[in-house]
């Protein structure tokens, strides 16, 4: 079948073709005389299903580390970062200032920089609508199936290139031999012109797709699926970036001497039509979601038997630990709406980036990781700080935490006082780490690889160091390179039974492209940017809060003896419940890509991604030189990079295109 889906592009992009690359973009496909005809593409289902298949490959493939946009924003830093490699990790260089219109990094216009040519994919839509009538070992009901998923799709790729470069060209069906130059030559669209072609295409799509796919078809688009991606598109429509953005997009004008962008401002009708457009679809996919049995996430096996005595003495804290740490391992659980699979043995994954170094010592029988985690993504400080404390709150909001004496190398308690009992199973007893990593919240233990906690991998659980010459820590003879440079690494992605080395095993699971927390999240925004605060939208925030084990907000932001008085109530103004919403979505999404997109869309970037990624001195030994700050990598964010630019070669091909501002 493999075989047969590569076929199907490569002939797809020569039979769609002998291209003309004419437009503004590779999407102009026309079909010289005297060559195999697509009709035979589509001469019966299994071919047809490859051509569908052909479609959903473009969904960005982010576990791959080279090919994610995960890695924008300031979560992350890649090994090949830190080194000055450069020979992937695209997402990092865009960070960096290094985005270009030569040859773009995740391109996807054109694709170029580890990206997929989105237009290429949607040529490919349009040719699978066009000819799917013809096969004949098919029903109706069949058809009217594919087509209503291969119509999503592809608004879905007009939204992610809407995402990244603004204005965008639309491509309803692929181009003739007698187009018309205006067809040949086709202008960038109004934004909102692009919002509402995609928009209707996904209404198009939602009446003829299923209720809810069958275990053989995880991964393909039900309705539940592009409920939610058609709530998620409306929510950034809505958002600052898309609805009236005078101050960034006043001046870039269309031909037309209109603005691409429109200019409402802020409480006008059509901004808040927007937020209630949006609202309508949040509702609508959650209630979708619930009655086919999506829900936030809750582990209900056994625990591992390396866990079951801890378990039986810190149950509720350990269950909470162990929900949050499955919680995108776990293999199509119920909360993930839509997601990404992948091939069975593909490595350079974010899996293998953010698996842990042992030592050549190790007992156990466990292999050494450096065979395929050469790429070592590890986690920065800046996120490793967003996490709450055990309170819920920010470090610097709560009162109760010493943020003064946060890099304090202190003991964590002995496994025989009471003071140890909530730590049980989550931090090392008696261990000498640095003091902020007490008192944290159940997401940070979860999710965070860190020295004094454990790591819960290989199918063992090791008591975790990072600094040199430990468990997870730099170790020269073996490599002056691969390590957590950063000295704190993500257990979020790596599967507690997957074995590292030569990955002899690995568990597979699908990388989340919208999950039910996200959901809540956004309605909790929606209804505080059309309403303000009010007990609904706490309600929304506390789903998450409470699944991740941590207070109500309107409890803890209210509490004069844990907030700090300068931020007390700050629940309590919309401006204040927009950073916790906003807080809250960095913390639950962190490694996910999300906080990027969402400082985007708050038009914040540059005060946000302009400051240095920092973490500890990986390469040190012993822990009074190991937890010292050091500047890992400089970063730029300049007004321009908000808009992704157009290659030059697109340009020079159809002068129509107006290229991105700053570019």
């Amino acid at each position: 079948m493999n075989i047969i889906k590569k076929y199907f592009r490569k002939c797809a992009t020569l039979l769609l073709g002998f291209i003309l690359f004419i437009s503004c973009s590779d999407f102009l496909d026309i079909v010289p005389d005297n060559t195999i005809s697509l009709e035979d593409y589509f001469a019966n289902k299994e071919m047809a299903y490859n051509a569908l298949s052909n479609v959903y490959a473009g969904i960005p493939n982010n576990q791959l580390i080279h090919n994610t946009e995960w890695l924008l924003g300031d979560d992350w830093l890649g090994q090949r970062d830190a080194t000055k490699s450069h020979s992937g990790l695209a997402g990092s260089q865009v960070m960096e200032g290094l985005q270009n219109t030569t040859s773009p990094l995740l391109g996807f216009w054109q694709g170029s920089g580890y990206a997929t040519d989105l237009y290429e994919v949607i040529r490919s839509a349009n040719t699978f609508l066009e000819y799917i009538h013809l096969v004949k070992d098919m029903s109706d009901a069949e058809k009217g199936q594919w087509i209503a998923q291969v119509k999503f799709l592809k608004a879905y790729y007009h939204f992610i290139l809407i995402q990244h470069y603004g204005p965008i060209t639309i491509v309803d069906k692929n181009l003739e031999p007698n187009s018309t130059s205006e067809e040949l030559f086709a202008d960038r669209a109004k934004i909102d012109d692009c919002f509402n072609y995609v928009i209707n295409l996904i209404d198009e799509a939602i009446p003829e797709l299923d209720n809810e796919n069958m275990e053989d078809q995880l991964g393909m688009v039900d309705q539940a699926a592009a409920k939610a991606i058609k709530a998620r598109i409306l929510l950034y429509r809505a958002s600052p970036f898309y609805n009236g953005n005078k101050d960034l997009f006043g001046d870039f004008y269309d031909h037309d001497g209109k603005t691409f962008f429109p200019m409402d401002e802020p409480g006008s009708q059509n901004w808040t039509k927007k937020w209630d457009e949006a609202l309508v679809a949040v509702n609508e996919a959650i209630k979708q979601c619930e009655s086919d049995g999506f829900g936030l996430y809750e582990y209900t096996d056994q625990p591992y038997k390396f866990d079951m005595d801890d378990w039986k003495e810190n149950t509720e804290a350990m269950k909470t630990l162990y929900t949050l740490r499955m919680l995108i391992v776990d293999p199509w659980n119920k909360e993930c709406i839509w997601g990404r699979t992948y091939s069975m043995g593909q490595s350079s994954t974010i899996q293998d980036a953010s698996n842990i170094r042992l030592p050549r010592t190790f007992t156990n029988g466990v292999q050494e990781t450096t065979g395929n985690s050469y790429n070592w993504a590890s986690a920065t400080y800046q996120v490793m700080s967003r996490y709450y404390t055990k309170n819920g709150l920010p470090i610097e909001a709560d009162r109760t935490f010493d943020r003064n004496n946060m890099h304090r190398i202190v003991s964590t308690p002995q496994e025989d006082s009471l003071d140890y009992a909530p730590y049980r199973g989550i931090l090392q007893p008696g261990f000498m780490t640095v003091s902020m990593y007490l008192n944290r919240e159940p997401r940070f233990y979860a999710n965070l690889g860190i020295s004094g906690g454990y790591w819960r991998g290989h199918q063992f659980r090791i008591d975790t160091e990072m600094y040199g010459g430990t468990p997870g820590g730099y170790d020269p003879s073996v490599s002056q390179t691969d390590f957590m440079w950063t000295g704190i690494g993500v257990q979020k992605f790596v599967h507690p039974e997957s074995k590292s080395g030569s990955w002899i095993r690995q568990i597979h699971f699908p990388y989340p492209i919208i999950r039910m927390a996200d959901l809540y999240l956004m309605k909790a925004e929606i209804l505080n940017e059309l309403k303000g605060p009010s007990q609904q939208v706490y309600d929304e925030i506390n789903k998450v809060r409470n699944r991740a084990g941590i207070p109500n907000v309107e409890v803890v932001w209210s509490d004069p003896n844990l907030c700090n008085s300068q931020y007390l109530n700050r629940h309590q103004t919309k401006d204040g419940l927009r950073d916790i919403i906003m807080e809250e979505r960095s913390i639950e999404f962190a490694f996910e890509g999300s906080r990027y997109w969402d400082i985007v869309r708050y038009k914040k970037a540059t005060s946000e991604f302009n400051t240095p990624v920092t973490g500890w001195t990986g390469n040190a030994y012993g822990r009074q030189n190991f937890f010292r700050l050091e500047v890992k990598q400089r970063r730029q964010f300049l007004n321009r990079n908000y808009l992704w630019p157009i290659s030059l070669n697109e340009l020079n091909t159809n002068a129509n295109i107006i290229q991105n501002p700053g570019w």
